[in-house]
């Protein structure tokens, strides 16, 4: 199986690929994206990426990203995105879990990949010399590799609640059976242009990229979510559809009237029922969505219909995602019944790059997403929220494990516990109840603490001091009593 863009822009060669706006000032067609990704697959072969090597990309959305991906694939390489928010030690421990041959960053992330590796450093627009400019590379002759289903496309970090983000693999079958599923569920047409505004190094930002090709359809994109540019975004390319987190929609319905779209496909955390509502309200398209990066973005979608016919549910799931409900034993809960949330089927990971989480995710050959919901007698999927103790603030996860293990590492802090606490506008924002040394800390002081190791959005926004941490009859954490603290008492 030859790479999905070379097939695509033999058979429709003149089709619009990328669509003018945000970082894309003029259109691009299929025939000229090839052009661009084979002069970078070149560039990339002499700089040493061969057929499975991990290449590390570390950039906001741009056009070059897009290029890169499909480059990657080209080779026969391994795509890894990378945060770009993260803090040069955060982004040093993703790199050394993977290995990869070279990094590409841009001027934007270029000093904090500098930072973070002693490896081969590629820039898109190289400022300072130590990183070797993409564009001064001289291309080379490469051999076209044979795909198979099974080979690995990308690898994703995605936090958990192991202590670190995990490394989640995604094959090249996983996107193309989740792609698959998508297009049937929605009704994808081919003068569709889907607009880009998530950050392309999640799943929720990067399928599309995929997704476009498979499809034939145009991609818009912008650099970074601004509500005003984004309604300015989706006019200039003529969107008919666009990917956000419930934020985004919001902020988007204060902005102005959003243009007439098919659909508005919306996840990475739940959608309140008043802003389902409030966007229904408005002729706004919503189709809520369920997924996870293991399963290549959606398990169960909506369509605007069915939303309103039922504004609480997820719709069913796609074509190919088998979603079973489980109780703490294992044993199928009957519909209506609350339990943990099962994905098996075609689009879910083999596991990932840890064992020990593979070993602990699976259960009789179904991933355990580690949410609660339930089916009701027509099979449509409710999720009513985390099983573990994961924190969605905006969209991004957040892992109170590795919060509390940095501010434990504060000179002042003897304990501390990190929750998610409710927020209007990010969904969750995280907390934090801190068990002073001796002297307290000031709030400052643990707030410089944390930036200095931690991505902005893993910050506390709240902290709570107190003399112990609530604890169980078990002696465990009592997280409902820290969440009342932080709301009764925060600092």
């Amino acid at each position: 199986m030859r790479d999905w863009l070379a097939v695509r822009a033999h058979s429709t060669p003149k089709t619009t690929a990328l669509r003018a706006a945000g970082p894309i000032e003029t259109d691009r067609s299929y025939a000229e994206l090839n052009g661009r990704v084979e002069t970078l697959a070149g560039r990339l072969a002499v700089s040493g990426v061969c057929v499975d090597d991990p290449v590390a990309i570390c950039s906001e959305a741009r056009s070059e990203f897009v290029t890169t991906v499909h480059a990657v694939q080209r080779l026969g390489a391994v795509l890894v995105p990378i945060n770009a928010r993260l803090t040069a030690t955060e982004i040093e421990t993703q790199l050394d879990r993977v290995d990869p041959t070279v990094v590409i960053c841009e001027r934007e992330t270029e000093a904090t990949i500098e930072e973070a590796t002693d490896g081969t450093m590629l820039s898109f627009d190289a400022s300072t010399g130590k990183a070797a400019s993409l564009s001064e590379k001289v291309p080379e002759p490469f051999d076209i590799p044979e795909w198979e289903l099974d080979d690995p496309l990308v690898v994703m970090f995605t936090s958990g609640t192991t202590g670190q983000p995990k490394a989640v693999v995604l094959t090249l079958g996983n996107v193309l059976a989740s792609a698959t599923a998508s297009a049937f569920r929605l009704g994808l047409r081919s003068d569709d242009c889907w607009h880009d505004p998530l950050p392309m190094y999640h799943m929720g930002g990067l399928a599309p990229v995929y997704r476009s090709v498979l499809y034939g359809t145009a991609l818009s994109m912008q650099r970074e979510f601004d509500p005003e540019a984004t309604l300015e975004a989706l006019e200039a390319a003529d969107s008919t559809a666009v990917s956000l987190v419930p934020t985004m929609l919001e902020r988007l319905l204060d902005a102005g009237a959003i243009p007439d779209l098919r659909f508005v496909l919306l996840g990475g955390a739940p959608c309140p029922s008043e802003l389902l509502k409030r966007a229904q309200r408005h002729d706004v398209p919503v189709a809520p969505t369920y997924g996870m990066t293991e399963t290549a973005s959606q398990i169960a979608t909506a369509r605007p219909e069915v939303a309103r016919e039922a504004p609480e549910s997820v719709g069913h799931p796609l074509m190919f995602a088998e979603l079973s409900v489980v109780d703490r034993l294992g044993v199928p809960c009957e519909p209506g019944e609350p339990g943990e949330l099962i994905v098996t089927g075609p689009m879910v990971t083999p596991g990932y790059l840890d064992e020990g989480t593979t070993a602990d995710r699976f259960v009789n050959g179904g991933l355990r997403t580690g949410d609660k919901g339930y089916r009701d007698e027509d099979g449509r999927v409710y999720v009513l929220g985390r099983a573990d103790v994961t924190i969605v603030t905006g969209g991004e996860n957040v892992d109170p494990v590795e919060v509390c293990a940095v501010l434990r590492a504060h000179p002042e802090v003897a304990d501390c516990s990190v929750v998610g606490l409710d927020d209007e506008q990010w969904g969750e924002r995280v907390g934090a109840l801190v068990v002073p040394l001796d002297d307290e800390p000031s709030i400052e002081a643990l707030d410089a603490h944390c930036r200095e190791r931690l991505a902005g959005y893993k910050i506390p926004r709240t902290i709570g001091f107190a003399t112990a941490l609530p604890r169980t009859a078990s002696g465990t954490v009592d997280r409902d009593a820290v969440v009342d603290r932080l709301l009764d008492d925060p600092a």
